[in-house]
C-alpha cells in the first residue's frame, strides 16, 4: 500500500466509523463510536504531518463504491471490522503505525464486545423516511430541513478538510491554534446534522472534495472567501429557524448561527496573520 493509498484509507475509515457513530440508535455506542472516530482523525493528522514533512503528495481521493449503509447495527458493527482489518494489513513498520495498530486493537476489542453484550437492531438512519419526531413537522419544513442538512453536512465536511490541509501546512503557532478551533467546531456542526439526517433517516456521506477545493495557494483570497460563506450560512439558519415551527429546532439554528459569527472573528484574526 502507498502512502496515499493509506492516507485515503485512513481517510475513510475515519469517516466510517463517524457516520456509523451518527447512524446507531444506541446512545452509549453512539458516544463510544463517535470518540474512535476523533482518535482515527488524529491518526489522520499525524500521518498527513508525516507525509508533507517528507514531501509525500497525498489527497482527499476515496473509493467510487465507498459506503457504510447497513439495516442492522450488528451489519454496521461488522462491516467497520473488516474496514479496520484490511487497513491493519497495510500498516508499514513505523512508530505512527505501531501507535495507529495498537489504537485500532483495542477498538477492535471493544466492537467484538458490542457483538455479543448488545441487541443486533434494526437501522433506520438509511429508510428515507423523511419523518421527524413522530411527524412534529409538515411537508413543507420537511423539505426545508431535508435540503439544509444535505447542504450543511457537506459543507461541514469540506471545512475540516479544508482547514486540516492548512492547518498541517500552518506556519505560526497562532494560525495552528485558529485552525484547530475551526477545524473542532465543525465536528460538532458535522455531528449534529449527521444525527439529525440520521433521525429523518437520510444520512448519506458528503462527495468526494475536488483538490482544486483544499490545496490552496492564496490564503488571503480563501480567507476572505470563508467569511463570505459563514455569512452566507449565517442567513441560511436564519431562514430555516424562521421558517420551521419546532422550538427546539428554531433554537439549535439560531445557536448554529451565532457559531458562524464566531468563526468570521476567527478567520479575520487568521487575515491579521497574513
Amino acid at each position: 500500500m502507498t502512502h496515499n493509498t493509506l492516507f485515503q484509507a485512513k481517510h475513510q475509515l475515519w469517516l466510517k466509523i463517524a457516520f456509523a457513530s451518527f447512524a446507531l440508535n444506541d446512545p452509549r455506542i453512539k458516544s463510544r463510536l463517535y470518540e474512535f472516530s476523533q482518535i482515527e482523525f488524529r491518526h489522520l493528522k499525524w500521518l498527513a504531518q508525516s507525509l508533507y514533512e517528507e514531501n509525500t503528495p497525498y489527497d482527499y481521493e476515496r473509493d467510487p463504491h465507498f459506503s457504510i449503509e447497513n439495516e442492522t447495527s450488528f451489519g454496521l458493527i461488522n462491516h467497520l471490522l473488516q474496514a479496520i482489518q484490511t487497513v491493519h494489513l497495510s500498516y508499514p513498520d513505523t512508530p505512527l503505525c505501531e501507535r495507529m495498530h495498537h489504537d485500532e486493537e483495542y477498538i477492535v476489542h471493544t466492537l467484538n464486545a458490542y457483538l455479543t453484550t448488545t441487541n443486533d437492531e434494526r437501522i433506520t438512519a438509511f429508510n428515507r423516511s423523511r419523518i421527524w419526531c413522530e411527524g412534529t413537522l409538515n411537508e413543507v419544513e420537511t423539505d426545508a430541513l431535508t435540503l439544509f442538512l444535505f447542504e450543511e453536512l457537506y459543507k461541514e465536511y469540506e471545512l475540516i478538510m479544508v482547514y486540516f490541509y492548512q492547518h498541517i501546512r500552518a506556519t505560526t503557532p497562532a494560525q495552528v491554534t485558529h485552525f484547530q478551533d475551526l477545524i473542532d467546531e465543525s465536528h460538532f456542526h458535522l455531528r449534529s446534522f449527521g444525527e439529525m439526517m440520521a433521525q429523518l433517516g437520510i444520512l448519506s456521506l458528503p462527495r468526494t472534495l475536488h483538490p482544486r477545493t483544499y490545496q490552496i495557494t492564496d490564503r488571503e483570497k480563501f480567507l476572505k472567501g470563508g467569511i463570505v460563506e459563514e455569512e452566507n450560512a449565517k442567513e441560511e439558519c436564519k431562514k430555516l429557524s424562521s421558517a420551521i415551527g419546532d422550538e427546539k429546532l428554531s433554537a439549535f439554528f439560531e445557536f448554529i448561527n451565532f457559531q458562524e459569527s464566531y468563526h468570521i472573528e476567527i478567520m479575520k484574526k487568521l487575515l491579521k496573520e497574513l
